[in-house]
């Protein structure tokens, strides 16, 4: 009937399957980003978690958190005396930093050091943040923490 040459593959059956590895490819790739998001949705969660259980030790060791110096502090870094000046608790904001790409961290302690809370925006959803607290609370919300002390 039809004779094949053996001259390899037509110049169509190549376009076909170039188009169909470009349609996986993409596919591929969109399911990657959204997971590289959910990863780092977990790890601001797991270093806002871990500066929730390192401040109730530096609750213990100084019997507050430390006096606030500013109400609002944008990148958790205070320069002074409370408990966002910890080494653990500042490695850990530097690693929630890292996984928003240095979006918004927020960190506040009450004027008589009895109370604190952290929130970070998440990757996934500019508009979600996680909240931790000194009430042991640790959520997520569509509102940032502003100057609270509490999620």
């Amino acid at each position: 009937m039809f004779k094949r040459s053996n001259r390899g593959f037509t110049l169509i059956e190549l376009l076909v399957v170039i188009a169909i590895i470009g349609i996986l490819s993409a596919v591929v790739l969109a399911s990657l980003n959204t997971a590289r998001s959910k990863g780092n949705d977990a790890a601001i969660q797991s270093d806002l978690t871990g500066i929730r259980t390192q401040a109730a030790i530096y609750y213990a060791d100084h019997n507050n958190y430390g006096p606030t110096e500013v109400a609002v502090v944008s990148d958790c870094t205070t320069g002074g005396s409370n408990v966002f000046s910890d080494a653990t608790i500042q490695n850990q904001i530097a690693g929630a930093l890292k996984a928003n790409n240095n979006g918004d961290i927020v960190c506040n302690v009450s004027a008589d050091g009895k109370a604190f809370a952290a929130s970070a925006v998440l990757s996934s959803v500019s508009t979600s943040y996680f909240c931790v607290d000194s009430t042991g609370m640790g959520t997520t919300t569509t509102t940032a923490l502003g100057t609270n002390t509490s999620c």
